[in-house]
């Protein structure tokens, strides 16, 4: 039978499918056929649009859902501020939460510099997110039962 904890576990690796899985899918499936068929402003036009949709879907779902599923399951694993400072699992744990919120310092600058025209800026904030990203889920995987130890 399916606990609490599964669901919850569950909603949390699918916020995850989802932010990473866009990052990756607008990286590697939207971003070469756009370069190639769309003019420089209707790319511009189309990647803005896209973007402006990911951040909403980020702001009003996804950051929601990651920070109240992992506060739960930080919480049925014991986990404290001072055990965030110990080996193993707190200290993946606070290593995967501080990736986290460089990622997110990250994807709010490529946003700012998206809105300022800054293309250079933009994608080098969205390269940095997308491969912090990359560091959360294998810091994630880490704190499977038994391998952050």
């Amino acid at each position: 039978m399916i606990d609490i904890w599964t669901i919850v576990r569950f909603l949390h690796v699918l916020g995850a499918i989802i932010w990473v899985g866009g990052q990756l899918t607008i990286t590697i499936v939207l971003l070469p056929p756009v370069r190639r068929m769309l003019s420089t402003t209707d790319r511009a036009g189309l990647l803005r649009t896209v973007g402006k949709r990911f951040a909403l879907i980020t702001m009003a779902v996804f950051l929601p859902n990651q920070i109240t599923t992992g506060v739960l399951l930080a919480w049925q694993h014991g986990v404290t501020w001072a055990a965030l400072l110990q080996p193993g699992y707190g200290r993946v744990l606070a290593a995967k939460l501080l990736l986290f919120t460089l990622v997110m310092v990250a994807a709010t600058l490529h946003g700012i510099a998206q809105a300022k025209h800054q293309p250079g800026k933009a994608r080098a904030a969205s390269i940095t997110a997308l491969i912090g990203s990359l560091g959360v889920i294998l810091l994630a995987t880490a704190l499977a039962e038994g391998n952050a130890g």
